[in-house]
């Protein structure tokens, strides 16, 4: 009975966290509220997992609790990753089972999966979760792979009792994945520099910034080694907070 009331307090947290101010796209939360001088800082992972050390170094030096949402065949493959993440408090949540792609890059609303196919590919990814010690009564925002999604599929996770969750965009961050010989490549510096250029022509308040665990190896400038660090910092000194959901 205790757990369950605690379970019951946890949720009403989470729920207050998303006030009315925050900013939807296609059904999913794009942008916390404007009004609020917050930062929540979101990583993604596939199939590499070579920055899990060094960003959860960086964030416990800065006290910075983020929010990993991580594949099916992450949660296979790197179960320690992901007991070291739990253990640093922070949150860990789904990014789907194998990584579909939803629906069409030159058509939105064109569906490249079924319901179905949906929702099964979501059940094995939560059911890795639970196997993981992760209680999926409070694991319940996801971020769809690719970042890519429309309204049908938010439909379709609301009603599996699911809410989605996008990076704000702008500021470049998830360009840490590119590698030299991508034509949208760059580098971490020039990351670091959009990121602050936004923030001084319109203020970053209620940004999602999307970092990724890892990336190719081809990319050597890895954004976590001393950027990561360097980005919290000045970001804390222009009087931003990090936050967390219910944090």
């Amino acid at each position: 009975m205790r757990m369950r009331r605690l379970t019951a307090i946890l949720l009403c947290l989470f729920a207050a966290r998303i006030a009315a101010q925050d900013v939807y796209r296609f059904g999913g939360l794009e942008r916390l509220d404007p009004s609020r001088k917050e930062i929540m800082l979101v990583f993604t992972a596939a199939d590499k997992h070579d920055g899990t050390q060094p960003i959860l170094r960086t964030l416990r030096k800065h006290r910075v609790r983020a929010a990993f949402f991580l594949t099916g065949h992450f949660y296979e493959r790197f179960p320690q990753d992901v007991r070291l993440l739990l253990r640093g408090g922070h949150y860990v949540g789904s990014h789907g089972y194998a990584h579909l792609l939803y629906s069409a890059w030159e058509n939105r609303d064109s569906m490249l999966v079924t319901r179905q196919a949906f929702r099964n590919d979501m059940h094995k990814s939560y059911e890795l979760m639970a196997q993981a010690g992760i209680d999926t009564l409070l694991a319940r925002w996801f971020m769809p792979a690719y970042e890519h999604y429309n309204d049908t599929v938010s439909r379709w996770a609301r009603e599996m009792g699911l809410s989605l969750i996008n990076y704000t965009p702008g500021s470049t961050s998830n360009a840490d994945y590119t590698i030299p010989s991508m034509k949208n490549y760059r580098s971490s510096e020039t990351i670091y520099r959009n990121i602050l250029a936004l923030e001084e022509r319109e203020g970053l308040n209620g940004h999602i910034l999307l970092f990724h665990l890892g990336t190719h190896n081809e990319r050597s400038d890895k954004f976590y080694r001393g950027w990561l660090d360097r980005l919290i910092r000045e970001l804390k000194r222009r009087g931003y907070r990090f936050v967390l959901f219910g944090a």
